[in-house]
């Protein structure tokens, strides 16, 4: 994005508002991936410590049911097919309403019995002919209209064409864009010229980079032209607030989920690898009528998702629950106020790692395999599954946490490999497991990771400061090496 440096892709629309907007340039994840973060986002609270990708569960607190009850009308609109399998499957009824646009990834949209497998790949790259919903939704995608990211866009125009005159309400729009598949219409594309002559090939792998040169420019060309279609549709949203002046008295904010991978540090995407920056470090733009003198200014508080919940419910009006551990941004808007002093994030059953403003710290797990490490829910399903039998067996009952409103929660083992080691949600096993620290400042790209015991003390003091804040179970301390 132009407002965060980028030279390469364009999006002026995202410049565009970040004129109006307060830009935060220290804005962190803290539960990944995709739905993980939501249920932070929901919750105002981490969760990567106490389980894998899954639902919201009986006892989060949800602040667009929040707003619901209390009055004020919450309407989710996306592509996010996600919410739809078994692990997100509790989310968008949260909302006073929603509405889905289907065909988006491996949305299992279209029903076609009998593929023909041979015709489907034969135009896209050996590399993705896994990916066969994917192929078979894209053949209903033809004119640009047909994208799913218009088709949102749209529907949030008549949202508001039919609501902005009323009072309390909360629209979440919510495109799966720029996620891959980097299927931009070609107008978009040719924007971005490369010499690859191959077949399709615009969703890598989540592995090592081995691919040629130019099939590397090819997926970067394809992820700028997807970033600059996405931006371009957001300027219709701004339209919209231009010619009716929703300005003065709507509040807008433009963040993300998680980032992404482009070949950086020789990995394609996410999950597997450390949190670097470039998936750790996300945007955020937040523009209030109330503090629209600040337009243009930034931020360099430290901030994470869980903030998002509580600023939001401050801006309804509505009280936090005791259970939020993020705080309100609202104070912020006005001037750059310190919000708190580290932020901690990861996957569940990887490292858990930290960042203090200046330092980023990569700590893994001192035991091998799956010791002392357990799955806490009441709500048994993961990104497409119900746990298996064999894994509901081997359930505890464990006595409630702090913020399970004094329910006890099913103790489980987490999903493993073959050879019981823990993989994350999708089976794929973690790599490049090494505990390692590094100085933002002086070295931006992480690509010098330098030995300082004592800052790595201090590093591991904020680790088990927060975890101790988000109630982390007892034996992930000793799983991590820590005193509790």
């Amino acid at each position: 994005m132009e407002p965060y440096g980028s030279k390469t892709v364009k999006t002026p629309n995202f410049t565009r508002f970040q004129q109006r907007a307060v830009t935060f340039d220290n804005h962190f994840v803290g539960s990944l991936p995709c739905m993980p973060a939501r249920r932070d986002l929901h919750t105002g609270r981490s969760h990567f410590l106490h389980r894998s990708w899954g639902p919201l569960e009986p006892f989060d607190d949800s602040f667009p049911e929040l707003m619901k009850q209390s009055g004020c009308y919450s309407h989710l609109i996306t592509d996010h097919h996600h919410y739809f399998a078994d692990g997100g499957a509790t989310y968008h009824q949260r909302f006073a309403s929603w509405e889905l646009v289907r065909g988006q990834a491996i949305d299992r949209w279209k029903a076609e019995v009998s593929p023909d497998h041979t015709a489907l790949k034969s135009g896209f790259h050996p590399v993705q002919h896994h990916r066969q919903n994917y192929m078979i939704n894209r053949q209903y995608m033809q004119a640009e209209e047909d994208y799913c990211s218009p088709q949102l866009f749209q529907l949030a125009k008549e949202f508001l064409q039919k609501n902005y005159h009323a009072d309390s309400w909360f629209l979440q729009l919510e495109c799966f864009d720029p996620h891959e598949p980097f299927h931009a219409p070609q107008r978009f594309r040719d924007l971005y010229p490369t010499s690859y002559k191959g077949p399709i090939l615009d969703w890598p792998i989540y592995d090592r980079v081995t691919e040629t040169p130019e099939e590397i420019a090819e997926l970067r060309a394809n992820y700028s032209a997807l970033v600059t279609m996405t931006d371009e549709y957001f300027g219709h949203l701004l339209d919209f607030f231009d010619a009716q002046n929703l300005w003065v008295d709507t509040a807008l904010i433009l963040t993300t989920d998680h980032g992404f991978l482009l070949g950086e540090h020789d990995w394609w995407a996410k999950n597997r690898m450390p949190v670097y920056d470039e998936i750790a470090h996300i945007p955020l733009m937040i523009y209030h009528p109330e503090f629209a003198k600040h337009g243009g200014t930034r931020r360099s508080a430290l901030t994470q998702t869980i903030d998002l919940m509580p600023t939001l419910l401050s801006m309804a009006g509505l009280p936090v629950p005791e259970d939020v551990v993020g705080r309100s941004l609202i104070p912020v808007l006005e001037a750059d106020r310190t919000v708190r002093n580290s932020v901690i994030f990861g996957y569940f059953g990887a490292a858990v790692n930290v960042f203090d403003g200046e330092f980023s710290y990569f700590h893994y797990p001192i035991f091998e395999a799956a010791e002392h490490l357990f799955e806490y829910t009441l709500m048994p399903t993961r990104m497409t599954s119900r746990f298996s039998i064999r894994e509901l067996l081997s359930a505890t009952l464990s006595p409630s946490f702090s913020f399970t409103k004094g329910v006890p929660v099913l103790k489980l083992p987490p999903k493993l490999d073959d050879e019981g080691v823990p993989v994350e949600v999708q089976g794929m096993p973690f790599a490049d497991q090494k505990s390692q620290l590094f100085n933002l400042k002086a070295d931006p790209e992480q690509l010098k990771p330098i030995e300082d015991p004592d800052k790595i003390k201090q590093m591991c003091d904020l680790i088990t400061h927060n975890m101790t804040k988000l109630d982390a179970p007892k034996e992930a301390f000793r799983r991590f090496g820590f005193r509790h």
